[in-house]
């Protein structure tokens, strides 16, 4: 052989070991590239021959795998990434896209609607991240922050409401209507919290059947929250634009010698564990309180006993830091999993397909505006990033519950404020029923 022929049999060969080298280099959810797809090909098989088994590890089989691949897929496409929140939005509407088109089947469909809403995955994982979001903030930033925050929401609620009713009026779709049916069912705090307990209350009081009422109301909770995700990403957008609108997650512009975050403990595994009985207890401690006064959510009360046991120092900072740690390892590995499971179990298509009519986009997308352009001015001053300010304070007062918060804050890449957003949905949320109410004996 030819001194030229040995050169370039080398050649090749270093080619394909470094063309190898560099697809072994691409991860999804850390596995190397060929790996992942082999786990892929053996989750589609087993789901398209009815071999999936029921309970967790089936449901997880196909969200983490699943979210891994669209995370990926969303992070990377270049409009997607930039303006519609990357990963989170590509994860929710794959997904949901695959069983609007009756790739995904029945059976698994029935699964993971299963596991994360009778099982209590969804619980689960927001249990984790409340409970480890305010115990892993500064104490005088949790004080400083949560007396302005609730007032900017309510403020920013009220102008929308007001906007999307003067514009019904303009648009011939009516002042009572556009608010009654279009803002309110958006801000309730999402279908369980919020649509289903309003369309009893309209139905009771108009004498009218319930499902009319939730079919009317379901279509504006759907697209405020689709559109509160785009926000989400269009605002995160605008804050690296302008960099000084934003404090990358930071909620307070202001922050005192007394704020700096305190250094954490490291990382072990029973301090996983000690976290997640932590998280566990808060919610357990929240359900009780819910029973006895069911008007509030028990997500409200879990963030208010949370918040309080940090306030006055209750809680041993061996539990402070093991909540906080055990959230980073659920945020970590199974956000992308979870944006699936909304997708497949929560979000329907066909809902959000009928409604898209230009009137009805209109009336939606001004309630969506009118929240996040009030909380951004008033979260601006009281001393809140503008940024931040409109998506926790506005945004998530329009999406559905707490699902919503997460693709939300996912979307922006900002999920260490979810107690903020949890404030926004659960406990506005539970005002809004009250105001409704009352709204409905002045307006009809």
């Amino acid at each position: 052989m030819s001194d030229l022929s040995k050169t370039m049999n080398v050649s090749a060969e270093t080619t394909q070991k470094g063309f190898f080298r560099k697809i072994m280099e691409i991860e999804i959810i850390g596995i190397p590239l060929p790996i992942y797809l082999l786990l892929f090909a053996v989750v589609l098989f087993v789901m398209w021959m009815g071999w999936m088994p029921t309970g967790m590890i089936g449901a997880l089989a196909i969200m983490m795998v699943f979210g891994g691949l669209f995370n990926v897929i969303g992070n990377t496409l270049p409009i997607v990434k930039t303006f519609l929140g990357g990963g989170a939005i590509v994860c929710i509407f794959a997904s949901a896209s695959m069983v609007y088109l009756g790739i995904i089947p029945t059976a698994v469909v029935e699964n993971v609607d299963a596991f994360m809403n009778t099982t209590g995955f969804l619980n689960f994982y927001i249990a984790a991240l409340i409970t480890g979001s305010i115990l892993g903030m500064n104490r005088s930033l949790l004080l400083k922050a949560a007396v302005r925050f609730l007032p900017v929401a309510l403020c920013a609620m009220t102008v929308a409401i007001l906007s999307v009713g003067l514009v019904g009026m303009l648009v011939g779709y009516g002042f009572v209507d556009a608010i009654m049916y279009v803002a309110i069912p958006m801000m309730g705090g999402g279908m369980g919290a919020g649509v289903v307990p309003l369309s009893g209350m309209y139905a009771e009081a108009l004498n009218a059947d319930a499902a009319v009422m939730i079919s009317r109301m379901v279509p504006a909770s759907t697209l405020g929250n689709v559109m509160a995700i785009i926000g989400a990403g269009l605002l995160a957008k605008l804050g690296d634009v302008k960099p000084t609108l934003s404090g990358n997650g930071r909620l307070m512009k202001k922050m005192d010698d007394d704020m700096t975050e305190t250094k954490k403990a490291p990382l072990a595994l029973q301090t996983l564990g000690i976290g997640m009985i932590t998280s566990i207890f808060f919610f357990l401690l929240g359900t009780i309180i819910n029973k006895l006064v069911p008007a509030v959510h028990a997500y409200a009360w879990m963030i208010i006993l949370v918040a309080v046991g940090k306030a006055i120092g209750l809680i041993p900072a061996k539990f402070e830091d093991a909540a906080q740690q055990w959230s980073q390892f659920v945020m970590k590995n199974w956000t992308s999993a979870l944006l699936v499971g909304i997708g497949i179990a929560m979000i329907d298509l066909g809902a959000v397909f009928a409604a898209l009519s230009p009137l009805y986009l209109l009336l939606v997308f001004v309630v969506v505006g009118g929240v996040a352009l009030g909380a951004g001015i008033g979260g601006h001053f009281v001393g809140f990033y503008p940024v931040e300010s409109a998506i926790t304070a506005g945004l998530c007062t329009t999406n559905m519950g707490g699902t919503g918060d997460i693709a939300v804050l996912s979307a922006s890449k900002r999920m260490e404020l979810l107690p903020f957003a949890q404030i926004a949905t659960r406990i506005c949320g539970a005002l809004v029923l009250i105001v409704a109410s009352i709204l409905i004996q002045v307006l009809f």
